[in-house]
């Protein structure tokens, strides 16, 4: 027997709700309770929730993601980045192409084709800012670690996208397809940028949009009722030019912060309806993970898993180090960029047409770096914000 969707999603909230608390006996973040409930109903378990449901799940995907980045656009105020500089940029840039270099290097060195390793490499790049965030917001984490962190992981998604361009146009000269001249290959380095450029225009556009309605509107319920207006508008004009959601969200926030002082009335407003959002978000990533991929990655799994992760951490030091951050940046930042997720996967999904024949190579290997990186991750994040001194123990 079937029963319709928000049969499902009130099962996916009430077993978050358990699971979570559950969890939280053993000092585990709610986002990990979220997860693994969700994998205990999903198909790979329970399968309380259908396969052809979970796939019906992605519009609170896009949703979630639309909220998170807003917010971690509306941490941009000018006065800080006037305070931190280009620091912020110079750390994210070192901390994706680190695992990049790391995982293409490897693989390659061992004998695995070059434009699946390049492509593997870059993907590697993206960071999902969704569980940390999470983490973040439940302690209440506060301190020169996390202002970095919020920045590092909005603009890691722009690298990420940069860096893939670059190895899809490289990959396509080792296979000799598509590039055929000079144009053509500066047309394929240059469309990530142009995309990066658009998703931030759009988002700054609608962020001038947004505060003009706020001079009329004072009711905190119409207000709500403008903010998931624009949330919604920012994601489904990005996805209809085909540029990033999640920078458009961000860049949108960020101009309407800079713009009028309640802002911070805004995101409070969210605050109060995001909740059962992104809890059904994260039962729903749980419930999309596969267990059966994990047997299937092999020895390039396993090296794309530690390489990352050695490479995040590496990448953010050295940046960390270049940039002058306090020793408490440098010595743990990279440990709370380790999730990865949806950008991963679509990245995975556009390398496919690239290298054809290891199509389900790497769809696997990173279904299952994201099992492995989203159950461990806010874990891990947890525990380096309380390390740093950022959570406080009580």
């Amino acid at each position: 027997m079937e029963f319709n969707t928000l049969f499902y999603l009130s099962i996916m909230l009430f077993c978050g709700l358990a699971v979570a608390r559950l969890l939280k006996q053993i000092k585990m973040p709610n986002v990990t309770g979220y997860l693994v409930a969700g994998l205990i109903i999903g198909p790979s378990v329970l399968g309380i929730i259908p396969e052809n449901i979970v796939a019906e799940f992605s519009i609170i995907s896009d949703i979630a993601l639309g909220f998170i980045a807003f917010s971690i656009g509306s941490e941009f105020k000018t006065s800080y980045f006037k305070k931190v500089g280009i620091k912020p940029i110079i750390i994210a840039i070192f901390e994706a192409l680190c695992a990049v270099i790391l995982v293409a290097v490897l693989l390659i060195i061992l004998g695995f084709d070059p434009a699946f390793s390049i492509l593997s490499g870059a993907i590697a790049a993206a960071t999902a800012p969704a569980a940390t965030i999470m983490v973040i917001k439940q302690y209440g984490a506060k301190g020169p670690l996390t202002e970095t962190l919020l920045c590092v992981v909005a603009i890691d998604d722009a690298v990420a996208l940069i860096a893939f361009g670059f190895a899809t146009t490289i990959a396509n000269i080792i296979n000799h397809s598509n590039i055929t001249s000079v144009f053509d290959a500066a047309l394929a380095i240059a469309r990530p940028f142009l995309e990066v450029i658009v998703a931030l225009v759009l988002g700054a556009v609608l962020g001038a949009i947004f505060a003009i309605p706020l001079r009329w509107f004072k009711k905190e319920g119409n207000r709500l009722c403008i903010t998931v207006a624009f949330v919604f508008m920012s994601v489904a004009i990005a996805k209809l030019l085909g540029v990033s959601d999640l920078l458009a969200c961000m860049a949108m926030g960020a101009l309407l912060t800079n713009l009028t002082r309640e802002s911070n009335v805004i995101m409070r407003l969210c605050d109060t309806v995001t909740p059962p959002i992104l809890m059904l978000f994260f039962v729903a990533s749980g419930a999309d993970l596969k267990l059966s991929v994990i047997p299937t990655i092999g020895v390039v799994g396993v090296i794309y898993v530690l390489a990352r992760v050695a490479g995040k951490i590496f990448g953010a030091w050295l940046g960390s180090a270049i940039a002058k951050e306090p020793p408490v940046v440098k010595k743990y930042l990279g440990f709370t960029l380790l999730p990865q997720a949806g950008v991963a996967i679509g990245l995975s999904l556009a390398a496919q047409t690239y290298v054809p024949e290891y199509a389900s190579q790497i769809r696997a290997i990173i279904l299952c770096a994201t099992f492995i990186y989203e159950m461990t991750g806010p874990i891990i994040a947890k525990i380096t914000l309380t390390k740093a001194g950022e959570i406080k123990k009580n």
